[in-house]
């Protein structure tokens, strides 16, 4: 069956829930034992103290380890991206930075794109070089030689541990290459040592980019965003194989950063309508565009539906990688941050608001609120500047969205 299908049962058995239909919230923190011999077995497997046997589950023990409700969800998420695994966090940047500790150590080099979400933009430039992780980036459109020359430029490049992406960039709707970061990490890994891609695929969902396709590694949510969608719930998820993804969970017990049964819960029920959600808002989001390409007070707008053969590199990636245009638009009124404060500060429907990817439509200005902390000559350099506004399309109707754009841009 599709997966928008088994987001209704997949992994539950209702018959061990007094025969519930939809999975129940188990709110406890820890869960009693058949017999010693039974918890000694669970935690041996928890603590990887021996492999488990043909056909063996690991058994209940503590909710900081596993919950019924969190075990449910990681095994549905799995099937969009066609994972062997997953962890789900409390916060997509629980998620991203629990990767980071687990996969790089002092002395290490990083590789990432640019831009980041402002969030992941900090904590690599500003949290990780304080445990002596070294940093360097790359710009969209730069070639795969030419990323590889700006690695070796280092004198690290026998340091590099990983490559990190963000595919579409938040907020501009760049396009990266996941296969190209595979090549880049191959020619630099070795025999003895495999350099790990991991993606941050907030921006596409689970529904339309699969980076594990492409080459990646893992794969990173803010769950948050589409995969909750009802701005209710805060969230993360990592996905990959299972070797890769044992390793994170180690290390997620350790610092206690898993989602609780609430949480899960509340996951589970959004992952029922995950898919209609997001076929609306790519609906949406496309009649919203061809409103705003034809505005007199729009300068530009950000989409990957704009993209044009035309367009090269970036036409050829969204051709290979992604499976619609998304429901993020980013556009730059005619002006400055006055202009785009009048327009935010108009809007009735919409709601000034961060995040994305949630029911209601959500409108932003990055330069000052997600990528405020972002070096100011690097926002420059990568057109994150003060007349762009950044929206998040909802489920309501299209027709409605688009009147309150309007008359919000009618007082510039």
């Amino acid at each position: 069956m599709k997966p928008e299908s088994l987001m209704m049962s997949y992994g539950y058995k209702p018959h061990l829930s007094e025969g519930a239909v939809k999975c129940p919230i188990f709110q406890t923190s820890t869960f009693v034992f058949k017999s010693a011999e039974e918890g000694k077995s669970f935690f041996e497997i928890a603590y990887g103290l021996r492999e488990k046997k043909e056909k063996e589950e690991l058994g209940l023990i503590y909710s900081r380890i596993n919950n019924p409700d969190l075990e449910i969800l990681e095994n549905r998420l799995t099937l969009w991206d066609e994972a062997e695994e997953c962890a789900v966090f409390e916060s997509g940047m629980s998620a991203i930075t629990t990767v980071l500790f687990e996969f790089l150590k002092p002395g290490d080099l990083l590789l990432t794109s640019c831009p980041l979400y402002g969030g992941s933009d900090h904590f690599i430039k500003k949290i990780l070089p304080k445990f002596g992780i070294d940093v360097v980036s790359f710009k969209v459109n730069q070639t795969k030689e030419e990323i590889i020359e700006i690695v070796k430029n280092t004198g690290k490049a026998d340091k590099l541990s990983l490559v990190y992406l963000e595919t579409p960039a938040n907020p501009t709707n760049d396009l990266i290459d996941i296969e190209i970061g595979r090549e880049i990490a191959d020619y630099f890994s070795k025999p003895d040592k495999k350099i790990i891609v991991a993606v941050d695929n907030t921006y596409m969902g689970p529904l339309w980019q699969h980076p594990l396709k492409h080459g990646a590694d893992l794969v990173l949510y803010s769950a948050t965003k589409y995969i909750g969608g009802h701005s209710d719930v805060i969230a993360g998820a990592c996905l990959g194989n299972s070797e890769l993804m044992k390793r994170v969970k180690v290390l997620r017990t350790f610092l206690g950063n898993m989602a609780g049964p609430w949480t899960g819960w509340l996951l589970l029920r959004s992952l029922e309508t995950l898919k209609a959600r997001m076929d609306i808002q790519a609906f949406n989001a496309k009649r919203v565009v061809d409103f705003l390409n034809n505005h007199p007070k729009i300068e530009k707008v950000y989409f990957p539906g704009n993209l044009k053969e035309s367009d090269g590199k970036q036409f050829i990636i969204k051709q290979k990688q992604c499976k619609t245009d998304g429901a993020m638009i980013s556009f730059d009124v005619k002006g400055g941050e006055n202009e785009a404060f009048k327009f935010l500060n108009r809007l009735k429907l919409i709601k000034l608001a961060v995040s994305l990817g949630s029911t209601e439509s959500l409108a932003e200005h990055p330069d000052t609120m997600t990528h405020a902390d972002v070096d100011a000559q690097l926002k420059n350099e990568m057109s994150i500047t003060e007349k762009m506004i950044r929206l998040s399309v909802g489920v309501e109707c299209y027709e409605d969205i688009i009147a309150d754009i309007s008359q919000a841009l009618d007082c510039i």
